[in-house]
């Protein structure tokens, strides 16, 4: 089955290989002085689009976890990551019912991880909308600000 590719550009390589180092609990499959790449089987790809942004291109990256163990564990690796953590204990966005943790990586990438235990028929909790008014946020989703 073919892998889904994801680039980003980075300010830091050093520093950026370290995070995800310690995001993805594995070492890059490559790595040279302008460039890194992890070969991963876990996780799988969870890919959405929307049209509630402002800023076209990458609005997030995340890991969805399958139960609310496997959060728990991927939550310790945004720990691992050294950067500060944003939790959400209960959640509406993107028309379910999650429990999430958030981080940035060095460069201000949002990462998500999420445990989502049931769907709505709302978009979000009114929180990203709140943020969107009140001018801070141009997330189409409900990353914090």
């Amino acid at each position: 089955m073919p892998r889904l590719h994801l680039s980003l550009t980075v300010k830091d390589l050093d520093r950026s290989v370290g995070f995800y180092t310690r995001l993805f609990k594995a070492e890059p499959v490559v790595l040279e002085s302008d460039y890194a790449k992890w070969s991963l089987d876990a996780p799988s790809v969870n890919f959405s689009i929307s049209s509630r942004g402002e800023n076209y291109g990458v609005d997030h990256v995340g890991l969805e976890a399958g139960s609310e163990d496997e959060l728990a564990e991927l939550r310790e690796r945004l720990v691992a990551a050294d950067q500060p953590i944003f939790d959400q204990e209960c959640t509406t966005c993107c028309y379910a019912k999650s429990k999430k943790a958030w981080v940035r990586d060095p460069d201000g990438v949002a990462w998500e991880t999420f445990f989502s235990h049931g769907r709505s028929a709302e978009y979000g909790d009114g929180t990203l909308d709140e943020a969107r008014l009140a001018g801070k946020t141009k997330s189409a989703c409900c990353a914090p600000a």
